[in-house]
């Protein structure tokens, strides 16, 4: 008796999650791709887990530079998680026409992004069709604030604390997540926060 694969799919989409776009640069050159198997795994030392299936055209570029970036999007980013999911000139060749900011690896920040975490892969492990990359967050940022591991890492990066073009989101002003259930892209309501039943 086997696992039926797209029975496995539907069961898994019941999990909302986020929608992130990993970049990278590898001797130059830009690369990016679409991923939602992220979380953080760690917060001393501060780490976070991204699954690459194996053939992705981005994966000899992650293990080659050994540095990535996870964007997370916002709601009005569909446009790009969707071009970085596809196979396209505009993707390989243009990085979907995406304005960015330098990150202290060197890996490109995606301008509009609610956060991004910038990171330094620590290990990398076989997980059947998808590569697990465990990385060390080197920097992170959102609501025009950055934190860099080391004071060092600030002379590569071209994102700065307080930088509205890291995602055009000023502090206290809320941007919404993108996010994607049972297959789809979805948009949650803005402002609307359920009531909590703790005192």
């Amino acid at each position: 008796m086997t696992i039926e694969r797209d029975f496995f799919r539907q069961v898994a989409g019941q999990f909302a999650t986020g929608v992130t776009v990993v970049t990278t640069r590898n001797q130059g050159t830009l690369a990016g791709l679409t991923v939602n198997a992220f979380c953080s795994a760690s917060l001393d030392p501060p780490l976070v887990l991204v699954c690459v299936d194996l053939t992705s055209a981005t994966l000899p570029a992650i293990r080659e530079s050994g540095i990535f970036a996870i964007n997370i999007l916002t709601d009005e980013q569909e446009h790009l998680s969707r071009c970085f999911a596809t196979s396209t000139e505009e993707r390989y060749k243009h990085f979907c026409h995406a304005s960015f900011q330098t990150a202290a690896t060197g890996s490109p920040i995606i301008e509009g992004a609610l956060a991004f975490l910038d990171t330094r892969v620590v290990a990398e492990y076989p997980g059947g069709d998808h590569v697990i990359f465990l990385s060390e967050v080197v920097a992170m940022g959102t609501d025009g604030r950055i934190d860099f591991a080391k004071e060092e890492d600030k002379l590569h990066a071209t994102v700065l604390e307080g930088a509205e073009s890291l995602n055009g989101n000023k502090p206290g002003e809320e941007k919404i997540p993108l996010a994607y259930y049972r297959g789809k892209y979805r948009h949650l309501a803005s402002g609307y926060l359920k009531p909590s039943l703790a005192k």
